[in-house]
């Protein structure tokens, strides 16, 4: 890590045995209330996208819509939420996922993104990989063109890198 990301890991508080015993939570409510930190992690995480000519952003719900739409906003491109279901109006496109505790899906408006266009996808933590595998698959299935991946957090005990496939880089700030 260097120097530069050291303020904003200061902001991320860890809470052991939540949600359950043996599970250290990364709290990063303190990090958007503070306004300096908050803006220093935007500009960090929009630096290895700088003109790489992103278009869009899809923020996976719900702590990757904070990330991605100040993100979005940073690159000059628009924000796509990807959505679990029940939260979007049709016509949506659906990848359903492993959990390590069940199945889940994501959806996103199927007139989303144009065929083409350069999408990056954020959240703000990679753990197992299930949930920004399957928003790769939906931006795929969008026929937009991958950029890459960035998240906040990288859990890299958790192997979830091992499920993003292709060349599209994916990009963490911190590892834990």
């Amino acid at each position: 890590m260097t120097d530069s990301l050291v303020p904003i890991q200061r902001l991320i508080r860890s809470v052991a045995d939540f949600p359950k015993p043996g599970v250290t939570f990364r709290d990063v409510t303190p990090l958007l209330a503070d306004a300096g930190g908050f803006a220093r992690c935007i500009d960090a995480l929009a630096e290895p996208w700088q003109g790489s000519g992103v278009q869009a952003v899809c923020g996976i719900e719900s702590r990757g819509f904070i990330f991605g739409a100040a993100l979005a906003q940073k690159l000059h491109a628009g924000f796509v939420p990807l959505r679990k279901p029940g939260k979007l109006p049709p016509p949506l496109v659906t990848v359903e996922y492993e959990l390590e505790y069940g199945r889940d899906s994501l959806q996103a408006r199927s007139d989303a993104l144009k065929p083409g266009e350069r999408t990056l996808i954020v959240d703000d933590v990679l753990a197992t990989g299930g949930t920004l595998a399957a928003a790769r698959e939906l931006v795929e299935r969008l026929d937009a063109v991958l950029v890459g991946a960035s998240v906040l957090i990288e859990l890299p005990a958790l192997n979830g890198r091992a499920r993003w496939s292709g060349e599209a880089p994916v990009h963490s700030l911190l590892r834990y």
